[in-house]
């Protein structure tokens, strides 16, 4: 099953705000509606609203009328700057879209036809590389953890999220795949239930065993050591490793410290944010109130109750026990390990 794909000029993918009750598909040729969709969470996922955003500058050619490199050049400065506006933190989706404004860059003097036709490229490039980057990423990280292993994760890193198997769930999959997963207990991740509704569903489509936990179990189970390992995702790396990923995860790497349990974050390197020196320089998004005050429609809390909801969390780089990167598993010190992942990553 695949979240997001390119169907005949147009875009097709899964809704996933109607997860897991109804397994609805929704295909566009509209980039307006990308936008929407990322925006409202129908497509999300770091590298899938990068993969999602690219294909929505492709859709976006099939409308331009301009011919000249200037107005082409004009008209796509608008798309782009329409997806950017989408979602703040997952440097993924920034990322996709300067490549494809480098592509109408290198391609609009040739005119429409060769820009379209690049984009296109790109833009299916983009989802296969990204594929192929789960593979690797899920490869390198079974091997960091132990035999029988027991994982807890958190939010939803895989299919749903990616143009491949997923990042940590990625891990997951191949340690199973290999005989050498025991178990994986599952945070629900509130307000939005990802985890409940989006790891959970993708789990049980592939048999594999798994607990869920609500969010404030974590620290109780580790207490009892039936967790060996915390593998999470990330929406954006900064140069020194500290990392943002959803709101709830600074929380799960301070306990697993506390009780000496490895943690590990798997992304691709699109999800390094090379010019940004520290978790401080990350910018957080904030979410509706209305996520928190009333949960899957239903009013939870008193009229006018103030509500602080980060989208994401900085986990600083010394709790993070590796990560792991297509190009191999970074290790502390992290400045010195994405230094050498730009210099592959720019050859």
């Amino acid at each position: 099953m695949k979240s997001l794909e390119w169907n005949n000029g147009k875009v097709r993918f899964l809704d996933q705000t109607r997860l897991p009750s109804d397994v609805i598909y929704i295909e566009t040729d509209d980039e307006g509606k990308i936008a929407n969709a990322i925006r409202d969470l129908s497509i999300r996922g770091a590298p899938l609203i990068g993969i999602a955003a690219a294909y929505a500058v492709a859709l976006a050619a099939n409308k331009c009328g301009e011919e000249t490199p200037s107005g082409i050049a004009s008209y796509f400065d608008k798309v782009i700057n329409l997806l950017a506006g989408t979602r703040p933190t997952a440097i993924n989706l920034f990322w996709a879209l300067n490549r494809q404004k480098n592509v109408v860059e290198a391609n609009k003097r040739q005119g429409l036809n060769a820009v379209r036709t690049a984009l296109l490229q790109e833009a299916l490039g983009i989802h296969e590389e990204d594929a192929a980057m789960c593979e690797a990423i899920g490869n390198l990280g079974a091997d960091l953890l132990p035999n029988a292993a027991s994982v807890l994760t958190h939010c939803n890193t895989g299919m749903l999220a990616t143009g491949g198997i997923g990042t940590a769930l990625g891990i997951i999959r191949k340690c199973w795949e290999q005989q050498r997963l025991k178990h994986v207990y599952i945070d629900e991740t509130r307000p939005l239930f990802q985890g409940a509704r989006l790891t959970a569903w993708e789990l049980r489509n592939d048999r594999i065993p798994f607990t869920l936990l609500t969010d404030n179990v974590a620290g109780f189970l580790m207490q009892q050591r039936i967790v060996n390992a915390v593998v999470v995702g990330a929406d954006r790396i900064a140069s020194n490793g500290d990392v943002a990923n959803k709101v709830g995860t600074y929380s799960l790497a301070v306990l697993a410290r506390y009780h000496d349990i490895p943690m590990y974050v798997a992304a691709p390197t699109s999800t390094i944010d090379f010019d940004i020196k520290n978790g401080k320089g990350i910018p957080i998004e904030q979410r509706n109130p209305k996520e928190v005050t009333e949960p899957f429609g239903k009013k939870v809390t008193p009229d006018d109750t103030d509500v602080y909801s980060p989208a994401f969390d900085i986990t600083p780089c010394d709790l993070v026990s590796g990560i792991v990167t297509e190009k191999g598993v970074l290790s502390k010190p992290y400045e010195q390990s994405i230094r050498r992942i730009r210099g592959m990553a720019s050859s």
